[in-house]
């Protein structure tokens, strides 16, 4: 990892140079090896950081079926783009500001794994057809993957899956809050709700 001044002054004063140093030496790797393809492609959801071209963040929640983010091979990952708010601010930060940083938790277990890359939006992807109403693929070239201390990860249990993520051959249900009368006539042609 590129430690900057800021990282390097808070380790120095809170004397974690050498553990970080050991941790970056150590667990950092620059691909998705065999342990960490397992957990991200066992995963139902993660946490994407991305910001705009000013440097402004945004943090949103991704979720799917396991298997919705592919290992697609050691350095790059893949994930579909399902139908949101129409805001697309992460995917609208990734045109401008292709950095970003994937959080994988797995709240069960009490396991997560950062990875760190660059993406991309790919609306002719080969995997769109793997993925059931998908707008399109975001593809992220790895730069970074680590574990990431567990510790302080809260125990849930998984009460249902979303009825929402699309499935082949099943009707995806509409979302109450497409019906409502502030959103219903500003919805895009051709959306369910519309109907």
């Amino acid at each position: 990892m590129d430690f900057h001044d800021g990282s390097r002054m808070l380790q120095d004063r809170y004397d974690t140079r050498r553990i970080a140093d050991r941790i970056d030496g150590l667990l950092v790797k620059d691909v998705v090896d065999e342990r960490a393809a397992a957990f991200i492609s066992a995963q139902e959801l993660f946490f994407l950081a991305t910001a705009d071209a000013e440097g402004r963040p945004t943090c949103s929640y991704k979720g799917g079926d396991p298997g919705f983010v592919r290992v697609v091979d050691e350095r790059t990952i893949a994930f579909p783009n399902y139908d949101g708010n129409g805001m697309y601010l992460s995917a609208g930060n990734v045109l401008v500001n292709p950095n970003v940083g994937l959080l994988f938790i797995d709240l069960e277990k009490g396991n997560r794994l950062r990875l760190d890359g660059t993406a991309s939006i790919q609306h002719d992807d080969s995997l769109l057809a793997a993925y059931p109403e998908a707008q399109f693929v975001v593809r992220v070239a790895v730069r970074a993957v680590y574990p990431n201390c567990p510790r302080y990860i809260h125990r849930f249990e998984r009460l249902e899956r979303s009825p929402y993520v699309p499935q082949a051959g099943a009707p995806t249900p509409v979302p109450d809050w497409k019906r409502a009368d502030w959103a219903a006539d500003a919805l895009p042609a051709g959306d369910p709700a519309r109907s």
